[in-house]
Formats: C-alpha cells, structure tokens, sequence
C-alpha cells in the first residue's frame, strides 16, 4: 500500500536519510511514493490550488473586477448622457424646436449640405464671392486701425455737431448684432447709443407707428444705431400676421417720406440690409441651438423663420423695391462671412463721412463683392428686377 502523509509520519519517521544539502536547508526530503502520496493527498482533501494555479486565479479575478468596474462605469456615463439630455432639453429647448422644423420644412438637400461641411471656415454656398472665411489675424488686426478711425469720425461728430443714424436689418442670424458690437466697442456711449426695441406697449400701439422710433432720433453730435428699426413692419409683422394688410400698405407709403424728411433735416441716415444664405443661416442656427452663451439671441418665432425663407425673400424684395430711394439708399452686405461683413459695413461709413484725420491707407473702398446696391447684389433666387416684378403683378 502506498503511504499517506498520516502513516509515514507516524509508522515511519526516520525511514529516510537526510542528505547534506536538505540538512542545511532544515528539509527533508520524501520517498517517491510518499511525495505522490502527498500530492494526491492536497488535491483531494485541501480546498486551497498550487501555487501556479492560485496565482491564475489572482489574474483572471483582477480581469473580472476590472470588466466589472468598466461596465459600471459604462451604466454611469449613460445615465449621465440621459440626465444630460433632459437638462439639455431643459436648459436648451430650442434644440428640439430646430430639429422638428429642420425635419418638416427645410429641404433634405440642403440639411445633408450644411452637415457634410468639415470645417467652420469653409464657406458652404457658391454665391458668395470667396470659399473660405477671412483669416482671424487677419481680422483681428485690420478691426483695431478701422476702431481707431471710427474714435475719431466720432470725435468730429461731436465737433461739428452731425447727426448719424445706422438701421442693422436681415433675416435672423444673418450678424446684425455682432457688426454693431464691433463698431461700438470703443466709442463713448455717452455719444453713440444702440437702440433695440421690444414689441410695443399697448400705449405704443395706440400711437403713429413711428412715433417711438422718433423718439430715438440723435441730437447733435450724436450717432444712434438701430438693431433692428421701423422695418420690422415689412417684414416680421408683415410675413407673421402682425399687421393689417392696410398698415402693411401705409407704412410702404410713409416710410420713404419719413426717411426724406430725416435726410433733408440734416440727419445722415445708412441703412443695411445683412443678406445670409440659407445654408449659412442654419448652420448658425444649429450652432446658437447648444450654445449657452448665445441661445438668448433665439426665439420660437426666429426658429419659425426657418420654414418661411420665401416669405421673407418675397418680404424683403417688396421692402427693397418701395424703400430703396435716392435719399435713403439701402446698402446690402454679404455675411456669409462675419468677418468680412463686419469690416466692410465700416469702411463704407468711414469712407463716406468727411472727418478730420482720416487714415486713408486704412479707410479704402469697400469690397464692392462683399457691400454694394441692392441692384447689384442679392440672394441665391433673387435678382436686380425681381423687387418690382414679384409686387406689380
């Protein structure tokens, strides 16, 4: 019979020889059948594996917590993504509103072309005159000299006692907003206000409809810039049903008159218009939608704008053709690239306004690509007849 540990320890425990080596190491050494006795004896009795085996099991348990922890992890970060979407939707609920018009009124052509588009500064329509934005350095430093010119057409302003009026008009998201910012940023506001007014007050709508803008006139030595202006009837009130078709009609009559009379008055009256292409147009909106430092600037009703791009252009082309005058001259201005947008709306102010110390190396003529007539630029659809065709059938 083989022997087990328990009868070789007890029956036999000096059967065999120490050797040398085992001595100095303080082991014994085993029989052969007794070792595989021993062996047989540990992986039958002893819930505990070699040591080979137990340092297997020590690795794959590891792998297991750590493929545990990672599919926690996991289960977190997309119950964080759902708790995002709910505050996104709770903090940003334009994000919805543009995605539902984006699905049932802007042309699948058109979505899948602004969403293709890989980088911010490619320009995405073909009707604007350059294919890519203009270089932020670029920019940055032609902006600070035209700054510093427009410090000093202020200063002559004040001195000779002038009075200049700007209106900022164009679809939504189109950069009225941003170009007013870079031409005030250094003026004194004591001489140079911005006027944007809310829907009228019920005192307000008793009253002549211009009656309120009046009232924001400059004095002397006083530049007043308009975000938005009394044009806000031929086109919001109009296409949205604000007005009545017989206000819609007399404003189209007085508005001309009204301008006349400030122009005759001594008044220096710049009106432009920022024409954006449609692609460009969603693609900021879709931008202002997730931005929290510019959601403010969007509506329900400017995510209306959206779906009635022909309404507006039709709008636009009535405003143009009855408005359009030789004492107030509307100027368009391409934005599809702010920046250039932005620059351009200055040189042609500082380029038309006679003040002293003017840096003409800096003050040249407008990019006649980028500002001009209404006759000779417009939008994708439009063309320099078009005003009077589409209003006197």
């Amino acid at each position: 019979m083989t022997p087990t540990y328990d009868t070789l320890t007890e029956t036999e425990p000096h059967s065999a020889e120490v050797t040398p080596e085992e001595a100095h190491h303080g082991t014994t050494a085993l029989p052969d059948a007794a070792q595989n006795g021993f062996g047989a004896a540990i992986s039958e009795e002893s819930p505990v594996p070699p040591r080979a085996l137990d340092k297997t099991a020590r690795k794959l348990e590891k792998k297991k917590l750590k493929a545990l922890k990672k599919a926690g992890k996991k289960k977190l970060v997309l119950k964080e993504k759902k708790s995002s979407a709910k505050i996104l939707a709770g903090t940003f609920p334009m994000v919805e509103l543009i995605d539902e018009q984006v699905r049932t009124s802007i042309p699948e052509e058109l979505v899948a072309r602004v969403k293709a588009v890989k980088s911010k500064k490619d320009i995405i329509s073909s009707n604007y005159p350059y294919s890519k934005q203009m270089k932020e350095s670029d920019y940055l430093e032609e902006v600070e000299l035209l700054q510093i010119e427009l410090v000093k057409m202020q200063a002559w302003v004040k001195e000779v006692g002038e009075r200049v009026v700007l209106l900022f008009e164009g679809r939504d998201a189109a950069g009225k907003g941003g170009t007013i910012q870079r031409f005030t940023e250094n003026l004194n506001p004591r001489g140079a206000r911005v006027v944007a007014l809310a829907k009228p007050s019920d005192t307000e709508r008793g009253q002549w409809y211009f009656q309120r803008y009046i009232e924001q006139l400059p004095t002397k030595g006083e530049i007043v810039f308009f975000d938005r202006s009394w044009y806000n009837r031929a086109g919001v009130e109009h296409v949205m049903g604000f007005c009545s078709p017989h206000e819609y009609l007399e404003f189209m009559r007085q508005a001309p008159e009204f301008e006349r009379m400030m122009v005759r008055s001594g008044i220096r009256v710049y009106k432009f218009w920022f024409s954006v292409s449609r692609e460009e147009q969603l693609r900021r909106f879709l931008g202002r939608a997730q931005d929290p430092l510019k959601q403010w600037k969007l509506s329900p009703m400017d995510v209306e704008s959206l779906g009635r791009w022909e309404a507006y252009t039709k709008a636009k082309e009535a405003m143009l053709f009855y408005t359009d005058t030789a004492d107030a001259p509307w100027t368009i201005v391409r934005s599809d690239d702010k920046n250039r947008a932005r620059l351009n709306a200055m040189k042609y102010v500082l380029h038309s306004i006679p003040y002293s110390g003017k840096d003409e190396d800096v003050v040249n003529a407008p990019d006649s690509r980028v500002v001009g007539s209404a006759k000779t630029i417009y939008e994708h659809g439009e063309n320099s007849h078009s005003h009077a065709a589409a209003h006197h059938a």
